[in-house]
């Protein structure tokens, strides 16, 4: 077998273990969520046993990590990234984060317009954060109408009526953080 590709399998096991233990799982709580043995995960975790597609599969899922990070598999093809921007409202959203749910990540592209937008608020699930990189954003949420300037934040429960739009006209410039469940941001030292 090439040496490149066992390194990346002997690397598997003590990743599986890294992550569990970073998100303070055991084993009896990750045999119960994958419907794996204990026994099992420990050897997968030692390296005294391979893991299968179909372990990795269910390990994957219950971590909600890509296959491919969870495993390591070396990156195959083009190795640049091609992010594919969505366009709605009139904004573009390229898609920075890869894993499904969770937490998600996109840059915001408003474009600049001769006259500002009047709002039009909208409400969905979760909490969202977004940080200025450039030009001046007016967020509405509920009954507050608020100017943010670049290199400053804003937070809210998406469950409030809420819109984003250019302050001044300008093409504005943000980060994206979106979470489905809504946890709020908290600094961690």
């Amino acid at each position: 077998m090439d040496p490149a590709m066992e390194e990346v399998l002997d690397a598997v096991g003590p990743r599986l273990r890294a992550v569990r233990l970073a998100r303070g799982i055991t084993l009896a709580d990750l045999s119960a969520t994958t419907g794996v043995s204990e026994s099992t995960l420990s050897r997968l975790e030692s390296g005294r046993r391979r893991a299968t597609l179909e372990l990795l599969l269910h390990l994957s899922h219950a971590y909600d990590i890509p296959l491919d990070d969870l495993a390591g598999a070396p990156r195959a093809g083009d190795p640049r990234i091609h992010l594919k921007p969505i366009r709605r409202f009139g904004m573009t959203f390229v898609p920075l984060s890869r894993r499904p749910g969770g937490t998600q990540a996109f840059k915001m592209l408003i474009p600049a317009r001769p006259e500002p937008l009047q709002p039009t608020l909208q409400t969905h699930e979760g909490f969202e954060w977004v940080y200025v990189l450039h030009g001046t954003l007016r967020l509405v949420v509920g009954e507050r109408d608020l100017t943010v300037k670049a290199d400053n934040v804003a937070e809210w429960d998406t469950s409030l009526p809420h819109w984003l739009g250019s302050a001044d006209g300008g093409a504005v410039e943000l980060l994206v953080l979106f979470d489905m469940q809504g946890p709020r941001a908290q600094a961690r030292g």
